[in-house]
């Protein structure tokens, strides 16, 4: 089992990143994009700083420099020509993805294509290119590194060939994958909001601490981290983006509950902004 020989990431903030060491570390060569030169040079340092730490684990097969060396970034998405598949993973925004996936088939026209949404309809994304055939859905999980899981989403339109593939790149990343169908939230997004809204309308309510009802998670169910916490790993403003996009999609039970709406609005999104429900 392998993954293919050359990838392209389309966006290195810290999904697209993760995704490239990922890839690197499975032996690809990784061409990450970004939309300029700046952004380009911290892609390249966010990746560098992540297989250091890989190596200060003992998790890599060879030096990081060597790694490294397979890694290279770009502000042209000509660059991704020879790819063999490419993913991208640019912000929550169905014309966003489309243009970047539109504009990477024209220049890799063999190559596979992936969107690395995490609740976005693959169908609609793939509705703006020629050959919707040629898309899937590859739902990496933050850190990326250190995730398990791999969610494959099946547009109506995808490849069976491809569907396969993915199954393999997933296995050969040291990955576990699920294959679900192009519906709303897919599995885990509609699972996992489902518990974070939960636990912020109990906060709401007062009806325990934020670290309260985490520990009811980590310890009475045994999950890693509690939903609180993760909402602010996954970034407030995303967790509102997809709870809206399902309280569309699939119902009420979705809705916001404004303490959420209210701490986006007050820039409190999480681990990336030090302030979310907890203090970081």
């Amino acid at each position: 089992m392998s993954v293919p020989t050359t990838v392209g990431v389309y966006g290195g903030g810290r999904m697209g990143a993760g995704i490239a060491h990922a890839f690197l570390l499975a032996g690809a060569r990784v061409i990450v994009v970004e939309a300029n030169s700046g952004a380009a040079d911290a892609a390249k340092e966010r990746v560098a700083a992540s297989l250091e730490k890989a190596q200060e684990r003992g998790v890599l097969s060879a030096p990081a420099a060597d790694v490294r060396a397979r890694l290279s970034t770009t502000v042209d998405a000509s660059d991704l020509e020879a790819a063999e598949l490419v993913v991208e993973a640019v912000p929550e925004d169905v014309a966003l993805k489309q243009r970047v996936l539109r504009s990477v088939a024209e220049v890799a026209p063999a190559a596979w294509l992936a969107t690395n949404t995490s609740s976005l309809s693959v169908d609609a994304i793939g509705a703006a290119l020629g050959a919707p055939n040629r898309l899937i859905g590859l739902h990496f999980f933050n850190p990326v590194p250190a995730s398990d899981l791999v969610e494959i989403v099946v547009g109506a339109k995808t490849d069976c060939n491809l569907v396969a593939a993915a199954e393999t790149w997933v296995s050969a990343l040291g990955k576990t994958a699920i294959t679900v169908s192009d519906t709303p939230g897919f599995a885990s997004s509609r699972l996992g909001v489902a518990i974070a809204l939960e636990a912020i309308r109990m906060l709401e309510e007062g009806v325990a601490s934020a670290g309260d009802i985490d520990t009811a998670m980590t310890l009475g169910y045994r999950h890693p981290v509690g939903p609180l916490r993760t909402t602010d790993i996954v970034g407030l403003d995303v967790r509102l983006a997809i709870a809206e996009h399902l309280a569309a999609e699939v119902g009420e039970r979705f809705t916001p509950p404004q303490i959420l709406r209210d701490k986006v609005a007050a820039g409190e999104l999480g681990r990336k902004s030090g302030r979310g429900f907890f203090s970081w």
